[in-house]
């Protein structure tokens, strides 16, 4: 399995979860938490994969749907459904970092893959890691995280970034992008616990 087949899989199922939680939080209906897990988990995939001219990952593959059908089960199993203060559950903000930085991967190895340039390559990191969920937020009438929370979409950028210039050196691998991983999650967590954020006008 490659890098990318890995940091795909844990995006999805980590933006699966997220999408749930976030639709029960806001009390959609059946149908609306679905929209919503396979919107946040795949919306910015297909962004991806059609700006990079690609035929879209879940159109091809039956994984993608596979990850986030499984996914949505464990969650009803196990009763997410019921719980309350969302924002102040570390495994959801965990879990919303985690599907950040491994989308903001992907997003940079399919730009590298397809020989984009610099800009290419960290505008599709960005909307890779922020589509789906900028996608979701605009449907239930939440303001996109991208545009309050903290140093979320700023995250994204330099995971690309970071990426680039690993495959600049030649040293893109399962360990390098796995160290890149474990800071970006931890920048994330960082950024939202110690509230850091890019200056306001």
């Amino acid at each position: 399995m490659t890098p990318l087949e890995i940091a795909d899989i844990i995006g999805i199922v980590s933006f699966a979860l997220s999408g749930f939680l976030i639709a029960v939080h806001y009390k959609l209906d059946i149908l609306g938490v679905f929209i919503s897990a396979f919107l946040t988990a795949l919306g910015g995939g297909m962004i991806r994969d059609v700006i990079a001219n690609k035929t879209p990952y879940v159109l091809s593959d039956n994984l993608p749907i596979i990850l986030v059908s499984t996914t949505l089960f464990l969650a009803f199993i196990f009763k997410l459904h019921k719980t309350t203060d969302l924002e102040g559950k570390t495994w959801f903000i965990v879990s919303d970092a985690i599907g950040l930085v491994s989308f903001a991967i992907t997003g940079a190895l399919i730009g590298i893959k397809a020989d984009f340039n610099f800009l290419g390559v960290l505008m599709l990191a960005f909307l890779t890691a922020v589509g789906g969920g900028t996608i979701r937020d605009i449907l239930i009438n939440k303001v996109p995280s991208i545009l309050v929370s903290e140093f979320y979409g700023t995250v994204a950028i330099i995971i690309g970034l970071i990426t680039y210039f690993l495959h600049l050196g030649n040293y893109v691998s399962i360990v390098t992008l796995t160290i890149t991983f474990i800071f970006g999650v931890t920048l994330r967590l960082l950024a939202y616990y110690k509230k850091w954020s890019l200056p306001k006008l």
